[in-house]
C-alpha cells in the first residue's frame, strides 16, 4: 500500500468529515462509540458464536523454536489489528470489551502454538502496513490481501483466501447481477474502505468507462465500514465493494438490508510483516499446525467461512491472476 498523495488524503478527510456524525449500523461493529438512539431500528450487534475452538490449543515446542531467541525470551508480540466487521474482526459487545471474529481466533491460536502473548493494538486499516515498517507492530491483521504492490514492502504469511465482492441495498434495482466487469459500474457511486485493495482496484481502472464511451463511476472512500453502510442505506452510494466474506455475512443478517452480488476477484489473505521479518517461518509453521490438528477448520466452521479455507500456509505467494 503506497502512502496516499495529498489530494487523496484531503479527499479522505472530507469524506470522513461528512460521515463522522452519521448513524452507524451496529451490525458493522462500530461499537459503543455510537450516539445513543442513532442505530437504525432493528439493527443490533451480531453476537459472537459461543464455541471456542482456540481454548484447547497449546504450545508446540518445535514450532515455537522457529521464533527468534529475543521473542521467545520476551514472550510477547505486538499486533496491530484493524477491527472492522464480522466475520473477520468486530466488537460484539462494544469497544470496551474484547473483539471477536475469525481473524482474532486465528491470531490467538497461532500465538498459543508459539507460546507467546499478543499485545493487541486496535488501529485503522490504512495505518497498519506503514506502521510495520516503523517498528510499531511486529505483525498486522486486517484481512490484508496479498497483492503484487504490497509484496514490494510487506511480507505475508497466508491463512485464508477471501477477496473482492460487491453488495447493494436490498431491493435496489440499479445493479442486480454479479459484477464481472467494472464497466457495469459506470455512472454509479461506489463506496469502499480507505487504503484497501478495493480502493486501489477501482482507482486504477477508473478509465474503463471513458474507454467504453460511458459516464465514469465515482469512488467514495470511508474510514469505517459503518459509515459505508450508512451511505448505502441513505442512497448516497449505489454499491459497496468490500470483502467477499464480510459482504456475504452481512447480507445474511436481516437488519443489514443488503444483497450480496457475488465474488469479483479472489485474493490470498495473510498476516503482514515488515519486509525481511524473522517471524514469517514461525507463523507459517503455526498456521500449518492448526490446519493439521483441525483447529483451523473448527475456527472457519464457527464463523461460516469454510469456503475460504486454504490447504497450506504460504509465505509471499504471488497475487492471484
Amino acid at each position: 500500500m503506497s502512502v496516499p498523495d495529498r489530494a487523496t488524503h484531503l479527499r479522505r478527510l472530507r469524506t470522513v468529515a461528512t460521515t463522522a456524525l452519521l448513524p452507524l449500523l451496529a451490525l458493522t461493529a462500530c461499537g459503543s462509540g455510537d450516539t445513543p438512539g442513532t442505530t437504525p431500528a432493528g439493527a443490533q450487534a451480531s453476537p459472537a458464536p459461543a464455541d471456542d475452538p482456540v481454548a484447547a490449543v497449546g504450545k508446540v515446542d518445535s514450532v515455537a523454536a522457529l521464533l527468534p531467541a529475543d521473542v521467545r525470551k520476551a514472550g510477547t508480540l505486538r499486533i496491530g489489528s484493524s477491527i472492522g466487521s464480522p466475520p473477520g474482526a468486530y466488537y460484539p459487545n462494544g469497544q470496551d470489551k474484547p473483539p471477536a471474529g475469525q481473524d482474532i481466533d486465528i491470531a490467538d491460536a497461532v500465538a498459543k502454538v508459539l507460546g507467546v502473548r499478543l499485545e493487541r493494538q486496535d488501529a485503522s486499516f490504512e495505518t497498519i502496513l506503514p506502521a510495520l515498517g516503523s517498528g510499531k507492530y511486529d505483525v498486522g491483521t486486517g484481512n490484508f490481501g496479498v497483492t503484487t504492490e504490497r509484496l514490494k514492502t510487506v511480507d505475508f504469511v497466508t491463512y485464508i483466501n477471501d477477496g473482492q465482492g460487491f453488495a447493494v441495498k436490498k431491493g435496489d434495482t440499479t445493479l442486480t447481477t454479479k459484477v464481472t466487469d467494472l464497466t457495469q459500474l459506470c455512472g454509479l457511486n461506489i463506496g469502499t474502505g480507505a487504503g484497501t485493495t478495493f480502493e486501489a482496484t477501482l482507482t486504477a481502472q477508473q478509465g474503463v468507462c471513458a474507454e467504453a464511451g460511458k459516464k465514469p463511476y465515482d469512488v467514495k472512500v470511508y474510514s469505517e465500514n459503518g459509515a459505508t453502510q450508512t451511505a448505502l442505506q441513505q442512497g448516497r452510494i449505489d454499491v459497496v465493494m468490500s470483502t467477499i466474506n464480510g459482504l456475504r455475512y452481512q447480507a445474511a443478517q436481516p437488519a443489514a438490508q443488503t444483497t450480496f452480488l457475488g465474488e469479483y476477484h479472489r485474493l490470498d489473505v495473510g498476516f503482514a510483516f515488515t519486509k525481511g521479518s524473522p517471524l514469517t517461518k514461525a507463523f507459517q509453521a503455526a498456521v500449518n499446525e492448526l490446519i493439521k490438528d483441525g483447529t483451523y477448520a473448527r475456527i472457519l466452521e464457527k464463523w461460516g467461512t469454510n469456503a475460504s479455507a486454504i490447504d497450506t500456509s504460504r509465505i509471499n505467494p504471488p497475487e492471484h491472476g
